[in-house]
């Protein structure tokens, strides 16, 4: 069974009550239920190219708007193609809170750009994190950078093609400001995925360690403070 609107307004889909995506607001991976269907009457007036639906979230009850591209015009029936295309897509998540100020900001703003598939925008962003990290690192920044790259491409197993890509935007010394970097889906995704790992090597993992390690001191001394009052009362009892 295809995907359709019927003339009774009702939408009908292949997957009956099983469609299901994570859910932008809560990221919960949730089934939807339609709330707001275009009137048949309307779309067959206009017959548009896209047609959107809003659905519920059956996890948080947030809306969630999709739109589907118009197949074919019927007497009885709208059929629509099952590529769907989400107004608002799952924000991509990372522990922002221990980076360093410039890295913070800049990689939030490119996880919204990927996001919102701005690949264009979030190549640009991700190259000049990259640049601040060489900077950061001192005069071997690169050559890390270089080498977590080649450890990264063969725990991933990273073909040629999209270690290319992820080797063009993070190390060109030059790039032609005219010309600049294009990504699909596919390489976007490893992108970020590389970023991901880099900025987690060199600063969230030495975050975590340094807060782990700061808690245990303090508990450390908490109980040499403890085992000390005890040491002394027990003097004084005597």
């Amino acid at each position: 069974m295809s995907i359709y609107v019927d003339s009774d307004n009702c939408l009908h889909h292949e997957q009956g009550n099983g469609f299901a995506l994570h859910c932008p607001v809560c990221q919960v991976f949730s089934h939807l239920t339609p709330v707001s269907v275009p009137h048949f009457a309307v779309l067959v007036a206009y017959q548009p190219t896209l047609v959107g639906i809003v659905y519920r979230c059956d996890s948080c009850n947030a809306p969630v708007f999709i739109k589907y591209p118009v197949k074919n015009f019927a007497d009885d029936r709208i059929e629509l193609g099952s590529n769907y295309i989400e107004l608002e897509r799952t924000r991509e998540r990372f522990a922002l809170t221990y980076l360093p100020e410039p890295f913070e900001q800049l990689f939030r703003e490119a996880l919204n750009c990927y996001s919102n598939a701005c690949f264009t925008a979030f190549a640009l962003l991700c190259r000049r994190i990259a640049q601040l990290l060489f900077k950061d690192l001192g005069d071997s920044g690169r050559l890390k950078v270089f080498d977590q790259l080649v450890e990264i491409r063969d725990l991933a197993k990273l073909d040629s093609d999209n270690f290319g890509v992820v080797k063009r935007i993070i190390l060109d010394r030059e790039p032609d400001p005219t010309q600049p970097p294009t990504l699909d889906a596919q390489h976007a995704g490893v992108l970020l995925e590389v970023m991901k790992d880099l900025l987690y090597q060199c600063y969230v993992r030495r975050g975590k360690l340094q807060k782990a390690m700061m808690v245990r001191r303090y508990f450390a001394e908490e109980r040499k403070a403890q085992t000390a009052s005890l040491k002394r009362m027990e003097v004084s009892s005597e």
